[in-house]
């Protein structure tokens, strides 16, 4: 008889119900078959039974927080039962005592972490029964008895159990000495609240702060741009005034001579390029690419997309949902026309079919053993569902899906982009930009997302004349960099801070490098909001006060690096494949951690924050925290408070005075600095930096008494 363990309990049940079965507490027994003839037990942990000891644990001195205990480094890692999930540990524990089994089944999730979770059950409860791997990418039926039928040995995943063991352990290194080192430091300077440090979180954070200190030093310039209309026997379009391929002018004096010259003056076309642009279906999905895709599309948080894509796995009905390819094997590709028929019959694809290409299997965009590693692409499986069975959400990321797989079967989209140049008298230059979609291809399947700003053009021939009906002035001002979306940040990981934009997520990286992994990235950010370092707001990710003190403080140590902690992935991967020893990277692990400590000590007598840090900065929930009177209430008796999110008035409780302002108004932050001097005279300093669709301004901010609330006041009126 053979014990089963999977990675969570409605996957082990998918796994048992094809099978004559029954359900215990905690267990399912399979009747004897044809792939099990002397039946088995299916069991599953809850997730992480197991975690890694705390530091007193292995030694009394280090319970308390102290730079003097500093570094904490145990000679070996032990790991012990989650309090919480005893009770799964035990049923797992007896089922392995039983005297008729034969052999374990690790059917943990096909991928690292759940390498790591069952082999860590099976140390625990001490299993000296054979192992065997069922390795597979999708919960079909057909998936899981073909899976059972050919087991992976338990030397074919090894190495990557060792790999997510070895991140563990050097996670835990760099967490618990960081963590407590830059508290502990950064509390000496006034800011009582515990500053997690770690390994992937804190080079993403610097990434963050890097933007966002890019934002708040921008200086917007304004500048001035001429656009005329022209009419060439009554085609009419629009141009921009160039010279020497600069459409921007310094001064509006100037710009205004320009426009005035060119009124009611005779035009000529003087060229006309015309560029044909191919562009090829996109890639198959991996998750990286649908998390930023269903962010783009949907505001999905990323951590949403792989909650909803886990069901959808789940229910059978996409493959497995960590992949970091974004290519399938000829095996896959050799079931697509079955799974495309049965997509074919639900009313939303129709239209799609015929699909231009029956198969997939000569080409090797999307067909490429060789860049598949543990798993292929995500796609629909055979196992098509009732649309209407399915969530919003579900159905949502499915129709993402399926349309990535049928637009594959599609050609390239051909656009053609024209420039036109006009001169007006002779002297001045202007140009025009326009598209036509020639062919429109995969685009039938996957619209254009976002539109382009070319508009077409009517049919124009160098040597056409007409006038120009209207000319006219347009201030504009230089825009500082955009924030980064949470999809972005997925990507920003991805390719550790190399590459931020891909609008048709079809580039990715040669090399595996990056911030994370596919299935870790979504819960880093989580992590990141949890723990009050990001915002945020309308999917825009914002810094926070304490991020920055956290990021200013580690400076330019190795830490903060992406590029570094990319190189580290690159290595955990070569222990994956073999190719890198464990204990050569715990060695380098733990004397950069030394290395921390000494230069953290040695440089904090020289950290410096600035006022708008230090007023910005919240107390966390801990003994420490303070409450800070920022002013009078403008409606009340009552004092002003910081209430994390806003700031508001102590009386709320007692009397439910309403009166509060926004930490943050048209992506400016507020510092306490700002809102006390508004409280005191009831008018703050100019503030740069608002911004309102595609405009920047500055303004003050000032209270009205009669109309009892905040408001803009301008210095040009």
């Amino acid at each position: 008889m053979k014990l089963i363990i999977a990675e969570k309990p409605d996957q082990g049940l998918t796994l048992a119900s094809v099978f004559k079965m029954k359900k215990y507490q905690g267990f399912v027994e399979i009747f004897p078959n044809e792939v099990f003839p002397k039946g088995a037990y299916v069991t599953w942990a809850v997730g992480h039974l197991c975690q890694l000891s705390a530091p007193e644990k292995y030694d009394s001195k280090w319970k308390k927080w102290s730079l003097s205990t500093l570094p904490i480094i145990p000679n070996q890692f032990n790991y012990e039962v989650t309090k919480d999930k005893a009770k799964q540990f035990n049923i797992i524990k007896n089922l392995i005592s039983n005297p008729a089994l034969t052999e374990v089944i690790h059917a943990g999730d096909a991928g690292r972490e759940g390498e790591l979770i069952i082999r860590n059950i099976l140390r625990l409860t001490n299993a000296k029964l054979p192992m065997k791997r069922l390795w597979i990418s999708s919960l079909t039926p057909k998936s899981i008895k073909e899976g059972f039928i050919s087991l992976l040995s338990e030397s074919d995943t090894r190495n990557l159990y060792y790999e997510a063991y070895t991140r563990a352990c050097a996670d835990w290194v760099v967490g618990m000495n960081a963590s407590r080192l830059y508290s502990l430091l950064l509390q000496q300077k006034g800011f009582s609240d515990v500053f997690s440090v770690g390994r992937v979180q804190t080079p993403t954070l610097a990434l963050i702060v890097k933007r966002e200190n890019e934002i708040e030093s921008f200086v917007s310039e304004a500048f001035w741009e001429v656009q005329a209309n022209f009419n060439i026997g009554g085609k009419k379009y629009t141009g921009k005034w160039e010279k020497d391929k600069e459409s921007r002018i310094k001064t509006k004096e100037l710009a205004e001579k320009i426009a005035a010259f060119c009124q009611n003056k005779e035009v000529e076309i003087t060229e006309v390029k015309a560029e044909k642009k191919e562009f090829l279906p996109p890639l198959l999905y991996n998750l990286s690419a649908l998390q930023a895709d269903a962010n783009r599309r949907f505001k999905f948080p990323p951590k949403k997309t792989l909650d909803v894509l886990q069901k959808l796995y789940q229910k059978g009905i996409v493959s497995y949902p960590r992949s970091d390819s974004r290519h399938v094997t000829k095996g896959e590709a050799e079931i697509f026309p079955e799974t495309l028929k049965k997509i074919e019959r639900i009313d939303d694809y129709k239209s799609f079919f015929p699909v231009p290409s029956i198969s997939l299997m000569e080409n090797k965009r999307f067909v490429n053993d060789k860049k598949v590693t543990d798993h292929y692409a995500i796609i629909p499986t055979e196992q098509v569902p009732n649309l209407e069975k399915l969530s919003p959400d579900e159905r949502k990321l499915y129709d993402l899906i399926v349309r990535s797989l049928i637009a594959a079967h599609y050609g390239k989209a051909v656009t053609e982009y024209t420039t036109v140049k006009t001169i007006v008298d002779g002297r001045a230059e202007f140009q025009s930009k326009g598209k036509v979609q020639l062919e429109e291809g995969w685009r039938m399947v996957i619209p254009q997302y976002e539109k382009e700003n070319e508009p077409e053009l009517p049919q124009l021939q160098v040597g056409e004349k007409g006038k120009v009906n209207k000319a006219e002035v347009k201030e504009s001002k230089t825009q500082p960099p955009k924030r980064y979306t949470e999809g972005q940040l997925i990507t920003l990981m991805k390719s550790a801070g190399k590459h931020i934009e891909d609008k048709e997520l079809e580039k990715v990286l040669m090399k595996t490098e990056g911030l994370g992994t596919e299935a870790t990235r979504a819960g880093i950010i989580t992590m990141l909001k949890d723990r009050n370092y990001i915002e945020i707001k309308k999917n825009l990710v914002y810094a926070t006060s304490k991020a920055k003190i956290l990021i200013s403080a580690i400076g330019n140590e190795i830490l903060a690096s992406p590029e570094m902690t990319a190189k580290w992935e690159q290595r955990l991967k070569n222990i994956s494949e073999g190719q890198a020893s464990p204990s050569q990277f715990m060695e380098q692990t733990n004397k950069m951690v030394s290395h921390l400590i000494e230069a953290g000590l040695n440089n904090s007598s020289s950290w410096t924050f600035n006022e708008e840090e230090r007023s910005g900065f919240t107390p966390g929930k801990s003994k420490y925290k303070r409450t800070s009177y920022l002013g009078n209430c403008k409606l009340c008796d009552g004092k002003v408070i910081d209430k994390g999110s806003f700031y508001g008035c102590t009386n709320y409780s007692k009397t439910k005075c309403n009166f509060t302002i926004s930490k943050n108004i048209l992506g400016k932050a507020l510092t306490q600095k700002l809102i006390k001097q508004l409280l005191k005279d009831g008018v703050t300093e100019e503030i740069e930096g608002f911004s309102s669709k595609e405009r920047s301004f500055s303004a003050k901010i000032v209270w009205e008494e009669k109309e009892k609330k905040i408001n803009f006041s301008f210095s040009n009126g």
